[in-house]
């Protein structure tokens, strides 16, 4: 066969890059040949820009020309403005637009963007500073076209400025008539009349959020959502909450509240977060046949483990399932739950204190489809099982595990763990002080892990680390007690390192630090915040001497007045305190 008969088009390596797991990183394919560079500009779609990324803009779009959405949440506001009127002249088909975090809104930018991209179908303004009925006017009238909306939790710091009420809500509400999903959570003094005119006037409607809506009451949500029975999740928080005396239990969910819920009967996705709900509420669910694929109870007071063995026994469609501090939950009972949780995805369980390994076994047992493992705040690792408990118990699908806060965790329990889940991804054992020597056997038989926390892991050794852990991207140590030897073995074995924190890791000086830059090739960002023993002139050799850099989280000697920092961002590295 000829070198011409072996060469793959180019669609068929856009088919093998887009389906590679974990997802690559581009930049890294981009450097084996010129076509596949070609293939990878093609394929990014999304771009988030930065005070550095400012001066690359007109060549950055001119390489990847299929960039459809934008983040522009790590932009100094003051350079908002005119880079909203250098997009407006770019010839992007872009469809998303992120201004979260920024003190308000730039109107004159925002209106010359819009003129020439008025197709804008999702944009999120979340965490802005302040957010005004006029702002909701502008966005209606720039972007008519609109799908998604997030406007949640505006910090509203300016108090000349008034709050989002009813009528911005309403106006907002009459020009958007292609919104899908809107967030309104955090907008304090929004009402019932919100809610009502969003569902009664967006035909399209499907997801709601009003997290933190405190005057929105079970009333008007039910007057709502009766006017949009197509919803498909609805999402709430502090739901029923009332009036709280001394003792005096929240106020159920009303009969009317109840009727309302169970008249959606195509809702995927149930959300009622910290709110005050019954057994009644998850009967009725039950009964109608609800299709729920996502429940969330976390935090949800007046129900019982009988109202959720009752809805999960009948909704056996469940994928996500968040009973975060449920207090009667107990291994038993998470045992018999699971036997109607074979579409099981991922599952919350954090804070349930009675829960044990026994709980997680019998998770990673009976839910064939389980992916995500949330127990942080639990007694795993108090019962110690024996291996005869162990036995075949082994769950390919696990990828991400979080078992966080574990005060009883121990070597021995951790390492048995991982042989249940040999294939892990994502695992967290922070605040796991019991924790020492384990980690590098559970490296050893999980030669997947890319994201690993042992933060305020103040025993973890990882001394005895002697292979490569060629996955490993994300690493954790912050207030760990990590040292320099220890900075040398993860140097000498984890050299594909992208994301390493040592925060408040006192026994750091620059030798280690230097140790790590030089021999991890891929690293983007590092975080020595409190790191008193560590040099101010390590950071400049860093940003010299690894080019991969983009973020350097200071130690407390650096310096940032002066020229110094500028010096840095012009070699594409962002150095902060």
């Amino acid at each position: 066969m000829s070198e011409e008969d072996s060469h793959l088009p180019d669609e068929c390596w856009e088919l093998v890059f887009k389906f590679l797991k974990p997802k690559p990183h581009y930049e890294a394919l981009s450097l084996v040949s010129t076509q596949f560079l070609s293939i990878t500009n093609l394929l990014r779609t999304s771009l988030t820009i930065s005070d550095p990324t400012l001066p690359f803009l007109p060549n950055l779009f001119l390489r990847f020309p299929c960039i459809t959405s934008l983040h522009l949440t790590r932009l100094h506001h003051s350079h908002l403005h005119a880079l909203l009127l250098q997009l407006s002249r770019a010839a992007l088909p872009l469809q998303s637009l992120n201004l979260s975090g920024h003190p308000s809104l730039p109107s004159n930018g925002l209106r010359a963007f819009a003129k020439k991209i008025p197709t804008l179908k999702s944009l999120t303004c979340s965490h802005m500073g302040f957010l005004r009925n006029a702002d909701l006017l502008l966005i209606a009238d720039c972007f008519p076209f609109l799908e998604h909306l997030d406007l949640s939790f505006p910090e509203n710091s300016d108090n000349s400025a008034g709050p989002v009420s009813d009528f911005g809500v309403k106006a907002l509400s009459l020009a958007l008539p292609k919104l899908r999903s809107v967030n309104l959570s955090g907008n304090f003094f929004i009402n019932d009349p919100s809610i009502i005119s969003l569902c009664k006037n967006c035909e399209l409607l499907e997801e709601i959020m009003i997290f933190e809506c405190h005057f929105i009451t079970q009333r008007g949500i039910a007057s709502a959502i009766r006017e949009r029975p197509c919803l498909r999740s609805l999402c709430v928080s502090n739901f029923g909450c009332g009036t709280k005396k001394g003792d005096i239990a929240r106020p159920y969910a009303t009969s009317d509240f109840i009727t309302a819920l169970v008249g959606l009967k195509g809702l995927t996705c149930l959300d009622l977060s910290c709110s005050s709900i019954s057994d009644e509420l998850l009967l009725c669910i039950a009964e109608e046949g609800i299709p729920l694929k996502k429940l969330v109870l976390q935090g949800c007071c007046n129900y019982s483990y009988v109202g959720v063995l009752c809805l999960l026994s009948t909704c056996q469609s469940v994928e996500h399932l968040d009973l975060q501090n449920a207090e009667f939950l107990c291994d038993q009972r998470v045992e018999e739950l699971c036997e109607f949780l074979g579409n099981l995805v991922s599952v919350n369980v954090s804070g349930c204190r009675m829960l044990t390994e026994l709980a997680l076994l019998a998770l990673i047992r009976k839910c064939p489809l389980l992916n995500e493992i949330k127990m942080e705040g639990t007694d795993v690792g108090k019962k110690r099982v024996g291996d005869e408990v162990l036995n075949g118990v082994v769950n390919g699908g696990v990828k991400s595990l979080y078992l966080g806060s574990n005060s009883w965790l121990r070597d021995e329990s951790v390492e048995k763990i991982a042989s249940a889940c040999p294939s892990l991804e994502v695992l967290d054992l922070s605040s796991c002080c019991g924790i020492s020597e384990g980690v590098v056997e559970v490296l050893r038989r999980c030669g997947e892990v890319r994201n690993l926390s042992l933060a305020f892991c103040s025993g973890v050794k990882l001394t005895g680390l002697d292979f490569e852990v060629p996955r490993l991207e994300e690493l954790n140590l912050s207030r760990s007690g990590v040292d320099d030897e220890m900075l040398c073995v993860i140097a000498k074995c984890c050299r594909w390192l992208v994301h390493l924190d040592l925060e408040n890791c006192c026994g750091v000086t620059a030798k280690g630090v230097r140790e790590v830059v030089e021999k991890c090739r891929r690293l983007r960002e590092i975080n020595l915040v409190c790191c008193c023993e560590v040099e101010a002139s390590v950071v400049a050799w860093m940003v010299f001497s690894r080019p991969s850099l983009r973020r350097i989280m200071a130690p407390p000697s650096f310096d940032l007045s002066g020229g110094q920092r500028e010096l840095l961002l012009r070699h594409g590295c962002i150095v902060s305190l």
